[in-house]
């Protein structure tokens, strides 16, 4: 195996093993996407990426991290889903949705402002979490989810899977890292329940066997979920939970574990660095027995071939690397001596050995 070998999860064939991790562009406006959207996806497609993943899609308006924020809660939304779906396929490429819903986290203004709350006044809204706890002084105070809340919370996830199918989506990606809504149920930090979603690891975790089971009545694709491996903070989730939970969706017919970590408390001290967040994805891949993709800080094509010559994971996603380079594929199948695939458009510019897309 290497990083252009095809790789096969949930019967969904990748054309190589480099994808675009979902990053959120805060350019929507009611949820709705846009061209800038279609452009931004369709060049990691033009670039080579075997697999596109849309940025954090929120299943409710209160799920959205800011209003600037992709949405997927009703049904006029998939109309520019599908045109970016069709662009994507015309490329070779494989592309997927992240649904996800930001809980305490919500109802913030776009990051290139001042880190604030927005009120109702200015465009925001009431944010719901696991428990009433903010997670800083300048977010929003959380209302805790009630019975009815979290049953609603499920069936807004069942109806976004189901509009990713309608929209042509080949996987479907469940948001549990970062702080947001599913990984607040999973920590103790920002999880004080006493119901059946608080106290014990598999009380704190009901909440994702719930929503995969909900997601599977309305989708037959691949199944993802992201999950942060660590909350790097004493007394939170751990890497031991995270081998746990990724068994237990394993065997409800989730396909693969996108291993993050962090964004559960605002002063977390993260040893960021190259490849750091790798040897989570790779125990998950071991003692889980699941497929894994890795994230956050790959920049070398070099570094990220390793990472799948010696099985660490199955999939590298990229983030900033391919903000600043749309074409890194392409670029670093010629570094690594591979033919990459390059659309005819551009054939006089490739490499000599590169091929016609």
């Amino acid at each position: 195996m290497n990083l252009f070998s095809t790789l096969t999860v949930g019967g969904l064939e990748l054309p190589n093993r480099i994808g675009v991790s979902p990053m959120c562009q805060y350019s929507c406006e009611d949820g709705f996407a846009t061209d800038w959207h279609l452009v931004h996806l369709g060049s990691r497609a033009v670039g080579g990426a075997g697999l596109i993943i849309v940025e954090a899609s929120a299943v409710s308006p209160e799920g959205r991290i800011t209003p600037g924020d992709m949405g997927f809660w009703k049904d006029e939304h998939i109309a520019k889903h599908r045109q970016i779906v069709d662009f994507v396929h015309s490329q070779g490429a494989k592309i997927g949705i992240q649904i996800a819903h930001a809980g305490r986290k919500a109802s913030m203004d776009v990051p290139w402002r001042p880190e604030r709350y927005l009120d109702a006044q200015e465009g925001g809204w009431t944010v719901v979490a696991p428990s009433a706890l903010p997670f800083a002084p300048n977010y929003g105070q959380p209302l805790e989810l009630d019975a009815a809340g979290i049953r609603k919370v499920i069936d807004d996830f069942r109806a976004a899977a189901k509009r990713a199918a309608a929209a042509g989506y080949d996987m479907v990606e469940l948001h549990g890292a970062h702080g947001y809504l599913l990984h607040e149920f999973f920590s103790p930090i920002s999880n004080r329940r006493t119901d059946g979603y608080g106290g014990s690891f598999e009380n704190r975790t009901r909440l994702a066997r719930e929503l995969v089971m909900a997601v599977k009545e309305v989708w037959q694709g691949p199944l993802f979920v992201r999950i942060s491996a660590t909350d790097w903070v004493e007394g939170g989730w751990t890497a031991d939970d995270s081998v746990e939970l990724s068994k237990q969706l394993k065997l409800l017919g989730v396909d693969l574990i996108d291993v993050s970590s962090g964004g559960m408390t605002p002063d977390a001290k993260i040893p960021a660095g190259p490849g750091f967040q790798t040897p989570f994805a790779e125990r998950i891949r071991r003692e889980a027995g699941i497929a894994t993709a890795t994230v956050g800080f790959i920049l070398d094509p070099a570094q990220a071939d390793m990472v799948i010559r010696n099985g660490q994971a199955d999939l590298v996603l990229l983030a900033r690397e391919l903000l600043r380079d749309p074409y890194w594929p392409v670029h670093a199948a010629a570094r690594l001596g591979k033919a990459g695939s390059w659309p005819v458009q551009y054939l006089r510019a490739a490499p000599a050995g590169s091929t016609a897309r």
